[in-house]
């Protein structure tokens, strides 16, 4: 590869924190927000120009879409995100589950003012390009943003990026799953005009279950959600493809719904699958996002002619970034398996619960039965650096443990306890790597966390 050499630089210290949050969706929001109530000086750093990551950079607005009857589900902050969006008027009735579809417009504005209350220091549209290292322990990250390059220095850092970014940057061990292997990424989108009345009849007597989804993305199911009701849509872009509105061979499209408002408004239309694009990857990138809004134009098209109520229906807008799935995951003190997540397994370091729910690699399970797992602190602590703990998707695990844990809530669970270990840690002052994991437990106990 060519290369040039830059000149060596003084960068200046922009921030001190006691710890400082990398990424701001459901893991980092967690992480910040808990560390800060135990009076910890926090600062979180987005990328982005608002926090709430998948939430609201991407629009995936069913954080619990998985909550059922009998499902035995987390507690501690994540029931926090539906309960204050609620509050603020920026949820509704999520169409599948017993859970809140938040509204990806008005979280922006949750999470500034659950920040605020918190204590925690914001910053927005920073991008980490670097890492500082003292030792064997990273000691704060290299900025750039519209100011220039800074760097933050930190005792404690919690990577929350979900591409395992800071723990690549400072050399941690980590592992990416081949391009080929990897799940699909998706541009999310919206539209307007749709007669809401006519399309909820016309679900009402088309109803898709469960057992659809292995037509089209070959999931297979354990039985028990078969015929349970999916608000998944297939035959308008069965017929799409049959009339040549969607090209015969292009099967990436189709999917999901979620709200309908009463202003005819549906959100989060989940229905673009591309696989074969790297999310660490810029030109990946780059092609899926302009392949996404092709093939989003292709979907609302098959929708006007093909699912009666949005013959009229209109584009409202894209996510603002790409939804990726899966990258890069830390080799960590343990590795999560398929086993684990499948078989209950309970963790003397745990740290939080997760639901039986599983859904990629071919494969979905819903928590009908009050089965979960434990989520252990062993997966949170990369090896080959110290002081830095990994919250959200990339968290330690093999393939099925990531389909598992990458989901939203389940991020929740990952960002509190790594927010309220940094903080003991500092506390105690002991390393992340050699914290008292007892001592975590009952910090987290105290913050209302089911372990």
């Amino acid at each position: 590869m060519e290369t040039i050499t830059e000149p060596a630089r003084q960068v200046p210290v922009i921030a001190r924190t006691d710890l400082l949050v990398v990424g701001s969706g459901p893991g980092g929001l967690s992480a910040a927000i808990s560390a800060a109530r135990m009076g910890v000086e926090t600062l979180l750093v987005e990328r982005y120009g608002c926090f709430g990551g998948n939430l609201t950079h991407v629009g995936v607005e069913g954080i619990g879409w998985y909550r059922q009857e009998h499902t035995v589900d987390v507690e501690g902050i994540g029931i926090e995100f539906e309960s204050r969006a609620k509050a603020m008027g920026g949820s509704s009735p999520e169409p599948q589950s017993r859970s809140e579809a938040i509204d990806a417009e008005m979280f922006k504005v949750v999470a500034d003012g659950w920040i605020a209350e918190a204590g925690v220091r914001p910053l927005l549209h920073s991008a980490v390009v670097g890492v500082v290292r003292a030792g064997e322990s990273i000691a704060g990250v290299i900025v750039e943003n519209k100011s220039g390059r800074g760097a933050i220095l930190a005792k404690r850092v919690v990577d929350a990026t979900g591409d395992a970014d800071v723990a690549s940057l400072a050399g941690a061990h980590v592992r990416k799953t081949a391009r080929e292997r990897m799940l699909p990424v998706t541009v999310m989108f919206s539209c307007a005009g749709v007669d809401r009345a006519r399309f909820l009849e016309y679900v009402r007597t088309n109803p898709s279950k469960y057992a659809d989804w292995g037509k089209e993305w070959a999931a297979a199911l354990d039985g028990k959600e078969a015929d349970m009701f999916s608000p998944y849509l297939e035959r308008p872009f069965d017929q799409a493809r049959e009339q040549g509105v969607i090209p015969e061979g292009l099967t990436s499209i189709g999917g999901t719904w979620s709200s309908i408002s009463a202003q005819g408004e549906a959100t989060y239309l989940n229905m673009v699958h591309m696989t074969g694009y790297d999310g660490t990857d810029v030109w990946d990138l780059t092609r899926a996002e302009m392949d996404g809004r092709r093939q989003a134009l292709l979907a609302i098209r098959a929708l006007q002619r093909f699912a009666p109520g949005f013959e009229a229906a209109k584009l409202r807008n894209f996510g603002m970034t790409l939804g990726v799935r899966d990258t890069r995951k830390i080799v960590g003190r343990y590795d999560l398996t398929e086993q684990d997540v499948r078989g209950q397994r309970r963790f003397e370091d745990r740290v939080g619960i997760f639901p039986e729910f599983i859904d990629g690699y071919g494969l979905l399970i819903l928590p009908t039965t009050g089965r979960y797992f434990d989520v252990p602190f062993g997966a949170l602590v990369p090896t080959g650096i110290d002081n830095l703990l990994v919250a959200g998707r990339s968290v330690a695990g093999d393939e099925i443990s990531h389909a598992a844990v990458r989901n939203m809530m389940c991020c929740t669970v990952t960002g509190q306890a790594a927010g309220v270990a940094a903080a003991v840690s500092l506390h105690e002052g002991r390393t992340t790597a050699r914290v008292d994991v007892g001592a975590v437990q009952r910090a987290l106990r105290a913050q209302g966390v089911r372990l």
